[in-house]
């Protein structure tokens, strides 16, 4: 039985060519590392199996070179989301997937480059799907800027977030969504819209929607933002978990996009 047909929704998802995706992945360490990858469409002719474009793609490649395991978030125009846990194949070349993602409207007349390769995905399950209102959107985002307290104390490594990077991370209409590497040691991403600057150091907020499960306290995670205009930052750190809320302590922070992508800002 085919895990992409019989999950109601997901395989429409898949295929909107500007649906934001996401792909998480983990150094062989365990660390985990998220992206935006919005080329990721499932292939035609083999059941469970994905493929995506190599574009700007730089820790990811590395990742998966070395550690198979993957997680994908689809998350739609109106808050519908599915959690996937899935492996990495390989790379390809040449070939119809990478002539499809050179002519999809992401890379056709894209400025910097076109894909270096196509990779391939094979889907393992559907950990969860998720719906959000809008209303609750704004509801927890307000909370969070409102009453969620910066947290107190030194982190070690800790660093100050470029004032750049707290704009973006403090929109409300951005998506954003946290990784970290779950007991199975695969990569897990959830949605957290409501994440956004407490401090100079930290991000807090509350998973999106409430019955999907957080990290557990001090793990290693990595928040994601792809805002409307397409600019992206990653910010790595420390989870810490607050009641019903959560803040990251930050320690890195890298470029999603030109003119260094993948490049560390802080």
């Amino acid at each position: 039985m085919s895990i992409l047909t019989e999950t109601p929704g997901l395989l429409d998802a898949l295929r909107g060519e500007m649906t934001p995706k996401f792909l998480a992945s983990r150094s062989p360490a365990g660390s985990p590392n998220v992206v935006p990858v919005i080329s990721i469409l499932p292939v035609d002719d083999q059941e469970d199996t994905l493929f995506f474009g190599n574009f700007l793609l730089r820790k990811t490649v590395q990742n998966l070179d070395q550690d198979k395991r993957v997680g994908i978030l689809v998350i739609t125009a109106d808050l519908k989301g599915w959690i996937i846990s899935g492996d990495f194949i390989e790379w390809q070349r040449t070939g119809k997937y990478v002539e499809q993602q050179m002519s999809s409207p992401l890379l056709r007349y894209n400025a910097y480059t076109g894909v270096r390769n196509a990779g391939l995905i094979r889907v393992r399950t559907v950990l969860g799907t998720f719906s959000i209102p809008k209303l609750k959107v704004a509801l927890d985002f307000f909370t969070i800027k409102l009453f969620a307290a910066s947290p107190q104390g030194k982190i070690n490594n800790a660093v100050t977030i470029p004032l750049e990077v707290r704009k973006q991370f403090a929109l409300m209409t951005a998506i954003k969504v946290l990784a970290w590497v779950d007991d199975d040691g695969y990569p897990r991403i959830l949605p957290m819209l409501s994440l956004q600057p407490r401090g100079e150091s930290f991000l807090a907020g509350r998973i999106n929607p409430y019955h999907l499960i957080p990290p557990k306290n001090g793990v290693s995670v990595a928040a994601n933002i792809l805002t409307p205009e397409a600019i992206s930052y990653q910010a790595k750190g420390q989870w810490a978990k607050q009641g019903n809320l959560g803040a990251i302590a930050v320690q890195e922070i890298y470029a999603g996009g030109p003119p260094k992508p993948g490049g560390r800002v802080a």
